[in-house]
């Protein structure tokens, strides 16, 4: 990968074949003359050295992204960070990471077994946040087994390494006034939205408003059959003006835990 050009353009086309409400909402906005803005990108992860958010960063901050923010989810028991690019013209970029020691024993033997099958080649490519899955499908009772303790777990099982979701600047659309208009004019097209914790997380006074779709449906091969399970999303932010007249740039805790639970089956 010789830029990060390149480098977010196989994100947006990998992730475009496995979230296709992403395409069908880029359409309908186009068609009313509307420019998307990528908010950013958020990617998920085992907190093992191999694979870990370092490990994944280090592809981004080799094109210059340095690290901003810092996240704790103590009931999902995950960690996390953001980075941003210098310029300001790339998206930010989130990397969450699963704190398997946090779990059962068979949880992380599981986990263990599909880090073992990880070439240490693939994860010092700087497309490694792209490479998708790079161990042997996992059977789907193991899929089942691994949602029962965490769904975010059995999610990276089965999709691997790749943008989890991209993000619509809301604050890029002509016409739209508010996050809320926004959310109408999706339900209104057909789209189901994530309402843990209400459909809009966040608040103007917290200087982000974060939505988001439940992850689309498809079918994956597993190692004893297929099965329709849920893939990626599509969220949106809004963000407000901090007193000191920047936009606010960083992420709110309480409100990506509820965004989580986009790729749960409801």
């Amino acid at each position: 990968m010789n830029s990060l050009d390149e480098l977010l353009e196989k994100l947006w086309q990998d992730y475009d074949q496995v979230n296709k409400q992403a395409h069908k909402i880029h359409e309908l906005l186009e068609a009313r003359g509307e420019t998307v803005v990528n908010d950013h990108i958020a990617f998920r992860t085992f907190n093992h050295p191999k694979v870990g958010v370092d490990a994944i960063a280090k592809a981004f901050e080799g094109f210059g992204y340095a690290q901003q923010g810092e996240y704790e989810f103590k009931v999902k028991k995950l960690l996390a960070k953001h980075y941003e690019h210098p310029s300001g013209k790339y998206p930010r970029v989130f990397i969450s990471e699963l704190r398997v020691e946090e779990f059962s024993k068979e949880l992380q033997d599981h986990v263990t077994y599909l880090l073992d099958q990880v070439d240490e080649d693939v994860t010092e490519k700087n497309d490694f946040p792209v490479c998708g899955v790079p161990w042997k499908p996992i059977a789907f009772e193991t899929y089942e087994q691994l949602k029962k303790e965490s769904e975010y777990a059995a999610w990276l099982a089965c999709f691997g390494f790749r943008a989890n979701h991209f993000t619509v600047l809301v604050n890029s659309l002509k016409g739209f006034e508010s996050l809320e208009a926004f959310n109408t004019f999706l339900k209104d097209n057909g789209f189901k939205l994530n309402d843990s914790g209400g459909e809009i997380k966040g608040t103007p006074q917290e200087y982000l408003e974060q939505s988001s779709t439940m992850a689309d449906p498809i079918e994956v091969t597993f190692s004893d059959q297929k099965k329709t399970i849920p893939g990626c999303y599509y969220e949106f932010a809004k963000r407000y003006g901090l007193p000191d007249g920047t936009l606010f740039s960083g992420f709110i805790a309480k409100s990506a835990d509820k965004i989580f639970e986009s790729t749960d089956n409801k």
